[in-house]
C-alpha cells in the first residue's frame, strides 16, 4: 500500500516546518503548504520542503479572475509542487484557465465545499439545497471542464466514485482518528473509513502534528489503515 498522509505544515515559519519534517523522518513524504506558511516566506518554502526529497501540496485554493488564476497556476508549477488548488466556485471559464495552464508533474485540484461547512454555510452564501448536492455539481463542473481531481470531504467520497469511478483523484481533509479531537472540521471520518469510502490522499494535520511524538502518531494512523 503507497503511503496516502499528506501532513498539514499549519505552522508559523520555516524553522518549524523543517523541524517538523525532521520529526516525522521516512512515516511521512507528502506535506501541505497552506496560506499561513505561505503568506509568511513565499515560495522559498516550496523549495525547502522538496529540498528534503517530500512532495508538495500547496493549498493557496486560486480563485479570481481566469486570467489571473491562469498565471498563478502557471507560476505554482513552475515551483515544481506536486498538487495544487483552486476553489471550483470560480466557474466554468476560470477552472478551464487552471486546467490549461497546469503542467507536467503538478496536478490541479479542485475544491468543493470546505470540511468547516455545513448546510447552514451554503444557506447563508445564497446557496439553497445539501452539501452533497453541492459537491457533486461541483465536481461535475471540474471534470467537463478539463480537471482531473477535487479536493472533497470524506463523507461525500462514495458519491464521487459512484458518478465519476476510479479515474478521479480524491483528496480529502476532514481526516481524524477516533482519538483525536474534531476541532473545527464537522464533516469528518476516521483515516481508515475514509479510505475503505476511496480516498486517495488523506490530509492530516493536528491529531498528527499536535502529538508530542507525531512520527509515533503518523505511524499508528498508517497501523490503521492496514
Amino acid at each position: 500500500m503507497k503511503n496516502p498522509i499528506i501532513v498539514a505544515l499549519d505552522v508559523p515559519d520555516l524553522g518549524a516546518a523543517l523541524g517538523l519534517v525532521e520529526r516525522l523522518g521516512p512515516a511521512v513524504r507528502f506535506y501541505k503548504i497552506g496560506l499561513q506558511l505561505f503568506t509568511r516566506c513565499g515560495p522559498g518554502v516550496v523549495e525547502a520542503i522538496k529540498g528534503t526529497g517530500a512532495q508538495v501540496f500547496l493549498d493557496l485554493k486560486f480563485h479570481d479572475i481566469p486570467n489571473t488564476v491562469r498565471h498563478s497556476v502557471e507560476s505554482a508549477c513552475a515551483l515544481g509542487v506536486d498538487l495544487l488548488t483552486i476553489h471550483l466556485s470560480g466557474g466554468a471559464a476560470m477552472i478551464r484557465a487552471a486546467a490549461d495552464a497546469a503542467r507536467e508533474g503538478t496536478q490541479v485540484l479542485g475544491v468543493t465545499v470546505l470540511t468547516s461547512s455545513n448546510r447552514e454555510t451554503l444557506r447563508e452564501t445564497g446557496i439553497d439545497g445539501v452539501v452533497e448536492d453541492q459537491v457533486l455539481r461541483l465536481a461535475r463542473l471540474a471534470v467537463e471542464n478539463g480537471m482531473t481531481g477535487v479536493v472533497a470531504s470524506p463523507l461525500e467520497v462514495t458519491l464521487l466514485r459512484q458518478v465519476f469511478g476510479p479515474g478521479l483523484t480524491i483528496v480529502t481533509p476532514g481526516v481524524r482518528p477516533e482519538w483525536a479531537a474534531a476541532n473545527d472540521q464537522q464533516r469528518t471520518m476516521t483515516p481508515k473509513a475514509a479510505m475503505q469510502a476511496g480516498v486517495d490522499y488523506l490530509v492530516i494535520g493536528r491529531p498528527i502534528t499536535g502529538e508530542s511524538n507525531p512520527r509515533e502518531a503518523a505511524e499508528r494512523i498508517l497501523a490503521e489503515l492496514i
